[in-house]
């Protein structure tokens, strides 16, 4: 029975899942452990030395580890990741301003070099001398390197000789834009050449953690991450391009609900401490985003679940407003680090902070916050301005009252770039403290929860009351409001699914009553066409409310808590290949992509070739990921319009796709 145990992970922003799956029967054990930011291998150890525990099983049962992450999502959503160097060959500074790279670009150094490639592959001279002026330097102020090519994905030369010339120099990781999509479209793809170079030193040390963990432990077994779109990838392959990897976790989360509740149609909704994730399950298969997947307001080139994701969630920072005559709450999108949780891990030193602030005779605008390093290693904090310096020595591992640490107003801004740079938490109440004091969550501190509550109903709202009488009071109405704006994030999520993305669910008035079922003369109701699947630890709590609230039944599977672990283990390895055919001139077909270019006079010959370029490839692509016995399907997209009583070929693209399940060890 216990002969082929799978063993799937997820690292959430707040808790490691771990569960135990056989293809038999199911779910054999699951457990938990709160993610370890500062070394991920201690949250994984301890969530699955508890699930080995729980099932009673020798470590030689398992045979096969998949992880699924929501770290590379979570690090775009909240603007974190290292500093990357982005090197473009054959654009110009004006090419920045296109497809949101500036924004993303930040304060990331860029450097242009002459060079590229037209559409049929021929190439503009590259010229690498500004590159090995730079580099000694540029090589100590960055983490990693995005290279990015004019028409990259039809001859990916110049960006290959880029990648040696650094790597020879620095040392560090380098992606290369050609690895990651074959889609035409320069400045996007840099973007998320950009993104990927960003999230490589996480997603390594989370891989790496992972294999450490395994190596010590003896599971000497095959180890795959889960895609984007739901697929899994060998870790090797991750580790190139774990870009690949954002929204990892909420596609496993969809391949899991599938596999728990069997529904072919409904709507998904993932709460975690960071996020809810909302995606739309259509006849079994998640809808993939055709435009490549939107993380942290930035549209991607990676294939990935038609997954929306806001910054909402059960650790995400309470926004009092209490300008107007009633106080306002708005929830999100930066996760704080709750109140009960930073006393259950600090103990006195939280509460003797609340206590204090609450005895107090006057409220100080900072109080029931407090500020705590995150503990990434030191060198993660390199390249920090002086004044972030200086904030940054003043916080320390245990947490500190907010307002012994900010002296003066600019140093807010300071914090804020620190806590961005995810080097610093700052903790205070949030929704999970609220189910806290209500007494429907009990895993933290919940007297921390309390005074916090406390502190923060004391607030006064404009016309002088306090903005709630009790902890109890204050706790409802941010429960009450999770409710609707989750409400709110699933309906924007349909409504784009629906092609009705112009309505704003939280400024519709007609929403807004529809949601409020207000009486009057004209009645306004809204529903869904299919049930809404709530997963995440906190699901049971909160989603009832949400689907009574959406006019729809909820489903709530019993292994809601760990959907996106289960997702790991179930899914499959999918590779496809583009191979294209173009004509630069009458009589001579170009085949680009899967290989070097090669240039032929007989078209039926160029198409042959580029089939069984593009089968070959995704075959061997998906072996590489990781796949068994990988089967592949193919099919051909050909633009060739009638000019002139003859049919002119612009465009031939021939895609494999293979699939199959992962290798796993026989014992």
């Amino acid at each position: 029975m216990t002969s082929h145990l799978l063993l799937g992970i997820d690292t959430g922003g707040t808790y490691t899942d771990a569960v135990l799956f056989s293809e038999a029967a199911g779910v054999v054990a699951k457990a938990k452990a709160l993610t370890t930011r500062h070394d991920l291998a201690v949250g994984i150890a301890g969530a699955v030395e508890a699930v080995l525990e729980k099932a009673k099983v020798p470590v030689s049962a398992i045979s096969l580890v998949s992880l699924s992450t929501t770290l590379a999502t979570n690090a775009l959503v909240e603007g974190q990741g290292g500093r990357a160097g982005l090197v473009m060959i054959g654009f110009g500074p004006e090419d920045l301003k296109r497809d949101g790279l500036l924004e993303a670009l930040g304060s990331d150094p860029v450097l242009f070099l002459p060079g590229g490639h037209n559409v049929h592959g021929g190439e503009t001279p590259l010229d690498m001398s500004a590159l090995d002026e730079a580099l000694p330097t540029l090589a100590n102020q960055v983490s990693s390197f995005a290279i990015a090519g004019y028409f990259a994905v039809r001859n990916p030369a110049h960006e290959k000789r880029v990648r040696e010339r650094i790597r020879e120099v620095s040392h560090l990781p380098v992606t290369c834009s050609h690895e990651l999509s074959s889609k035409l479209g320069g400045p996007r793809r840099a973007l998320t050449t950009l993104l990927n170079a960003r999230l490589v030193s996480m997603i390594d040390r989370l891989i790496g953690s992972c294999e450490d963990f395994l190596k010590v432990r003896g599971i000497h077994v095959p180890m795959m991450v889960v895609r984007g779109d739901g697929a899994l990838i060998s870790a090797a392959e991750a580790r190139l391009r774990p870009i690949e990897t954002i929204l990892s976790g909420p596609a496993a989360s969809l391949v899991g609900a599938r596999h728990l509740t069997g529904l072919e149609n409904a709507v998904v909704s993932d709460i975690g401490g960071t996020t809810t994730d909302v995606a739309v399950l259509e006849k079994g298969r998640p809808r993939l985003d055709a435009e490549g997947a939107v993380v942290g307001g930035f549209r991607t080139m990676v294939e990935a679940v038609a997954m929306r994701t806001y910054g909402l969630g059960g650790d995400s920072e309470v926004r009092i407003n209490d300008r107007g005559l009633k106080a306002k709450i708005d929830l999100g999108p930066r996760r704080f680090l709750p109140l009960s949780l930073a006393a259950a891990l600090h103990g006195d030193a939280v509460l003797s902070v609340l206590e204090k602030q609450l005895r107090a005779t006057h409220a100080g605008r900072h109080d029931g916050r407090l500020a705590v390093r995150t503990g990434l290693p030191d060198h993660v904090a390199s390249g920090l301005q002086p004044q972030e310096q200086a904030l940054y020595a003043r916080i320390g591992p245990v947490p500190v009252a907010l307002a012994d640490v900010l002296l003066s107003t600019p140093q807010k801004a300071t914090l804020d770039r620190l806590v961005a740079r995810g080097l610093v938490h700052i903790s205070g109440i949030t929704p999970s403290d609220a189910m806290h004091v209500l007494g429907r969550q009990a895993q933290w501190n919940a007297a921390a929860a309390r005074l916090g509550l406390e502190i923060a109903a004391r607030m006064k709202d404009g016309s002088g009351q306090p903005i709630a009488a009790s902890a109890e009071g204050l706790a409802e109405m941010i429960v009450d409001r999770l409710t609707r704006q989750s409400s709110e994030v699933i309906l924007q999520a349909c409504l784009g699914e629906d092609g009705a993305g112009t309505i704003d669910p939280a400024t519709s008035l007609t929403v807004d009553r529809a949601l409020k079922r207000e009486p009057g003369i004209v009645r306004f109701s809204l529903g869904l066409d299919r049930p809404l699947v709530g997963l995440g630890a906190s699901a049971p709590v909160y989603y009832p409310a949400i689907a009574e609230m959406l006019g729809t039944d909820a489903a709530i599977p019993a292994e809601a808590d760990v959907a996106n672990a289960v997702g790991a283990v179930v899914g499959q390895v999918r590779a496809s290949v583009t191979v294209f055919v173009t004509t630069p001139e009458e009589g001579i077909f170009i085949v680009n992509g899967a290989g070097a270019s090669e240039r032929f006079l007989d078209q039926e010959q160029a198409f042959g070739v580029a089939r069984h370029r593009a089968q070959s490839m995704a075959l061997e692509t998906a072996r590489a990921n990781g796949a068994e016995e990988p089967a592949a399907t193919m099919w051909e997209e050909i633009d060739a319009p009638e000019i002139e009583g003859g049919r002119k070929l612009i465009e031939a693209r021939f895609i494999a796709s293979a699939s199959g399940r992962p290798r796993i060890a026989h014992h």
